[in-house]
C-alpha cells in the first residue's frame, strides 16, 4: 500500500573553500574542497499526486513559518527525471541561497522521500548522483550533494559523488552564522574569469585539524575575490576577538566556531546557531 506522505531531512552545507572540476558529464563535475555538514537542512515532505507541485517554506526566528516560493526549477527537473508526480512541501529555517547548501538538502530529502512513496527501488547512490547532476546543470551547487551524504567536518579530494571524502567529527562547539543575503550562484560558477581566481585561490595543502581549516578557508575567501564588504567588516571583527571564521561559499554571510563567535555576529545582524551534523539524509516519518 502506498504511504499517504513520507518525510525525509537533509542537513545542509557550509563550503569553506572549493575549486571546481569540469568532467566530461554533469556526474563527472563538480568541486574538490571542504566544509561542515550542519544540523540544520531541509525537511521534504512528499504526498501522491495526478500532476506535480512544490511549495517552498521558510521558518524564521521568530517561530512564524512563511511561504517562501511555490516553483522550483531542478526539484521540478529531478522529479521529472524519474517520473514521479507528487506534491512536495519543502521547509527550511535558514536563509535560502546563502551559501547553507539547501539547494542540495532539498533535492536528497525530496528524493530520498519519494523514493519510499512511489517504492522506486533507486540506491542511495542513485539518489545522490540524480541530486549532484542536476545540481550542476542548473549552476546551483558542485559539492554540496557529495557532501550531505554524511555528517562531520568534510575534505573532498574529488569530484562527484564518488570521489574520496574524508569525515572528521572535531567540532564539539557550535557554529555561528551571519547573512546578509544570497549570491547569484549560477553567476558565479558560470564566470570562467570568476572560476579562474577561485582556481587560483585554493589550497596546495589538506588541513590536519579544524583550526586548518579555518585558517586555509580564510585564506581562501581573501584570496578568492568573493568577499563583500560587510563580509570583510564581520570579518575583521572576528579578528580583533581572536575567533575563527570566514565566508559562507557561495552566500554573502559569514560562519566562525566556538562561543565567542556569537557576541562578535550578533553586532552585525540575526545570528543562527548550528552544530555539527553527525548523519547525512535520512527518512523521519512514513505515514499512512
Amino acid at each position: 500500500m502506498t504511504p499517504a506522505s513520507v518525510t525525509a531531512f537533509c542537513p545542509g552545507h557550509i563550503s569553506g573553500y572549493f575549486r571546481r572540476i569540469d568532467g566530461h558529464d554533469p556526474a563527472a563535475t563538480g568541486s574538490i574542497g571542504a566544509g561542515i555538514v550542519i544540523d540544520s537542512g531541509v525537511t521534504a515532505t512528499v504526498r501522491p499526486a495526478a500532476t506535480c507541485s512544490i511549495i517552498i517554506k521558510k521558518t524564521g526566528q521568530d517561530g512564524v513559518t512563511r511561504e517562501a516560493a511555490r516553483e522550483s526549477p531542478p526539484l521540478h527537473a529531478a522529479l521529472d527525471k524519474i517520473d514521479a508526480a507528487v506534491d512536495v512541501v519543502t521547509e527550511c529555517q535558514l536563509p535560502i541561497g546563502a551559501g547553507f547548501g539547501l539547494s542540495a538538502a532539498a533535492l536528497l530529502a525530496t528524493l530520498t522521500a519519494v523514493n519510499r512513496l512511489n517504492e522506486t527501488g533507486l540506491r542511495v547512490e542513485e539518489i545522490a548522483g540524480i541530486a549532484h547532476e542536476t545540481e550542476v546543470i542548473f549552476r546551483t551547487g558542485l559539492g554540496d550533494v557529495a557532501a550531505c551524504q554524511g555528517g562531520g567536518r568534510v575534505v573532498r579530494t574529488g569530484a562527484g559523488i564518488r570521489g574520496p571524502i574524508e569525515r572528521h567529527f572535531d567540532l564539539p562547539e557550535p557554529v555561528f552564522a551571519l547573512s546578509f543575503g544570497p549570491i547569484h550562484t549560477p553567476a558565479v560558477l558560470g564566470s570562467p574569469a570568476q572560476m579562474a581566481r577561485v582556481a587560483a585561490a585554493f589550497p596546495s595543502v589538506i588541513p590536519e585539524n579544524a583550526g586548518d581549516f579555518f585558517r586555509l578557508s580564510r585564506e581562501f575567501a581573501d584570496q578568492s575575490g568573493l568577499e563583500t564588504p560587510e563580509v570583510k567588516g564581520v570579518l575583521a571583527a572576528c579578528d580583533r576577538e581572536y575567533v575563527p571564521a570566514s565566508m559562507t561559499m557561495l552566500g554573502n554571510g559569514i560562519f566562525a566556531y566556538g562561543r565567542a563567535a556569537e557576541p562578535v555576529l550578533r553586532s552585525f545582524g540575526e545570528v543562527h546557531e548550528l552544530h555539527m551534523a553527525r548523519s547525512g539524509v535520512r527518512i523521519l516519518e512514513v505515514r499512512g
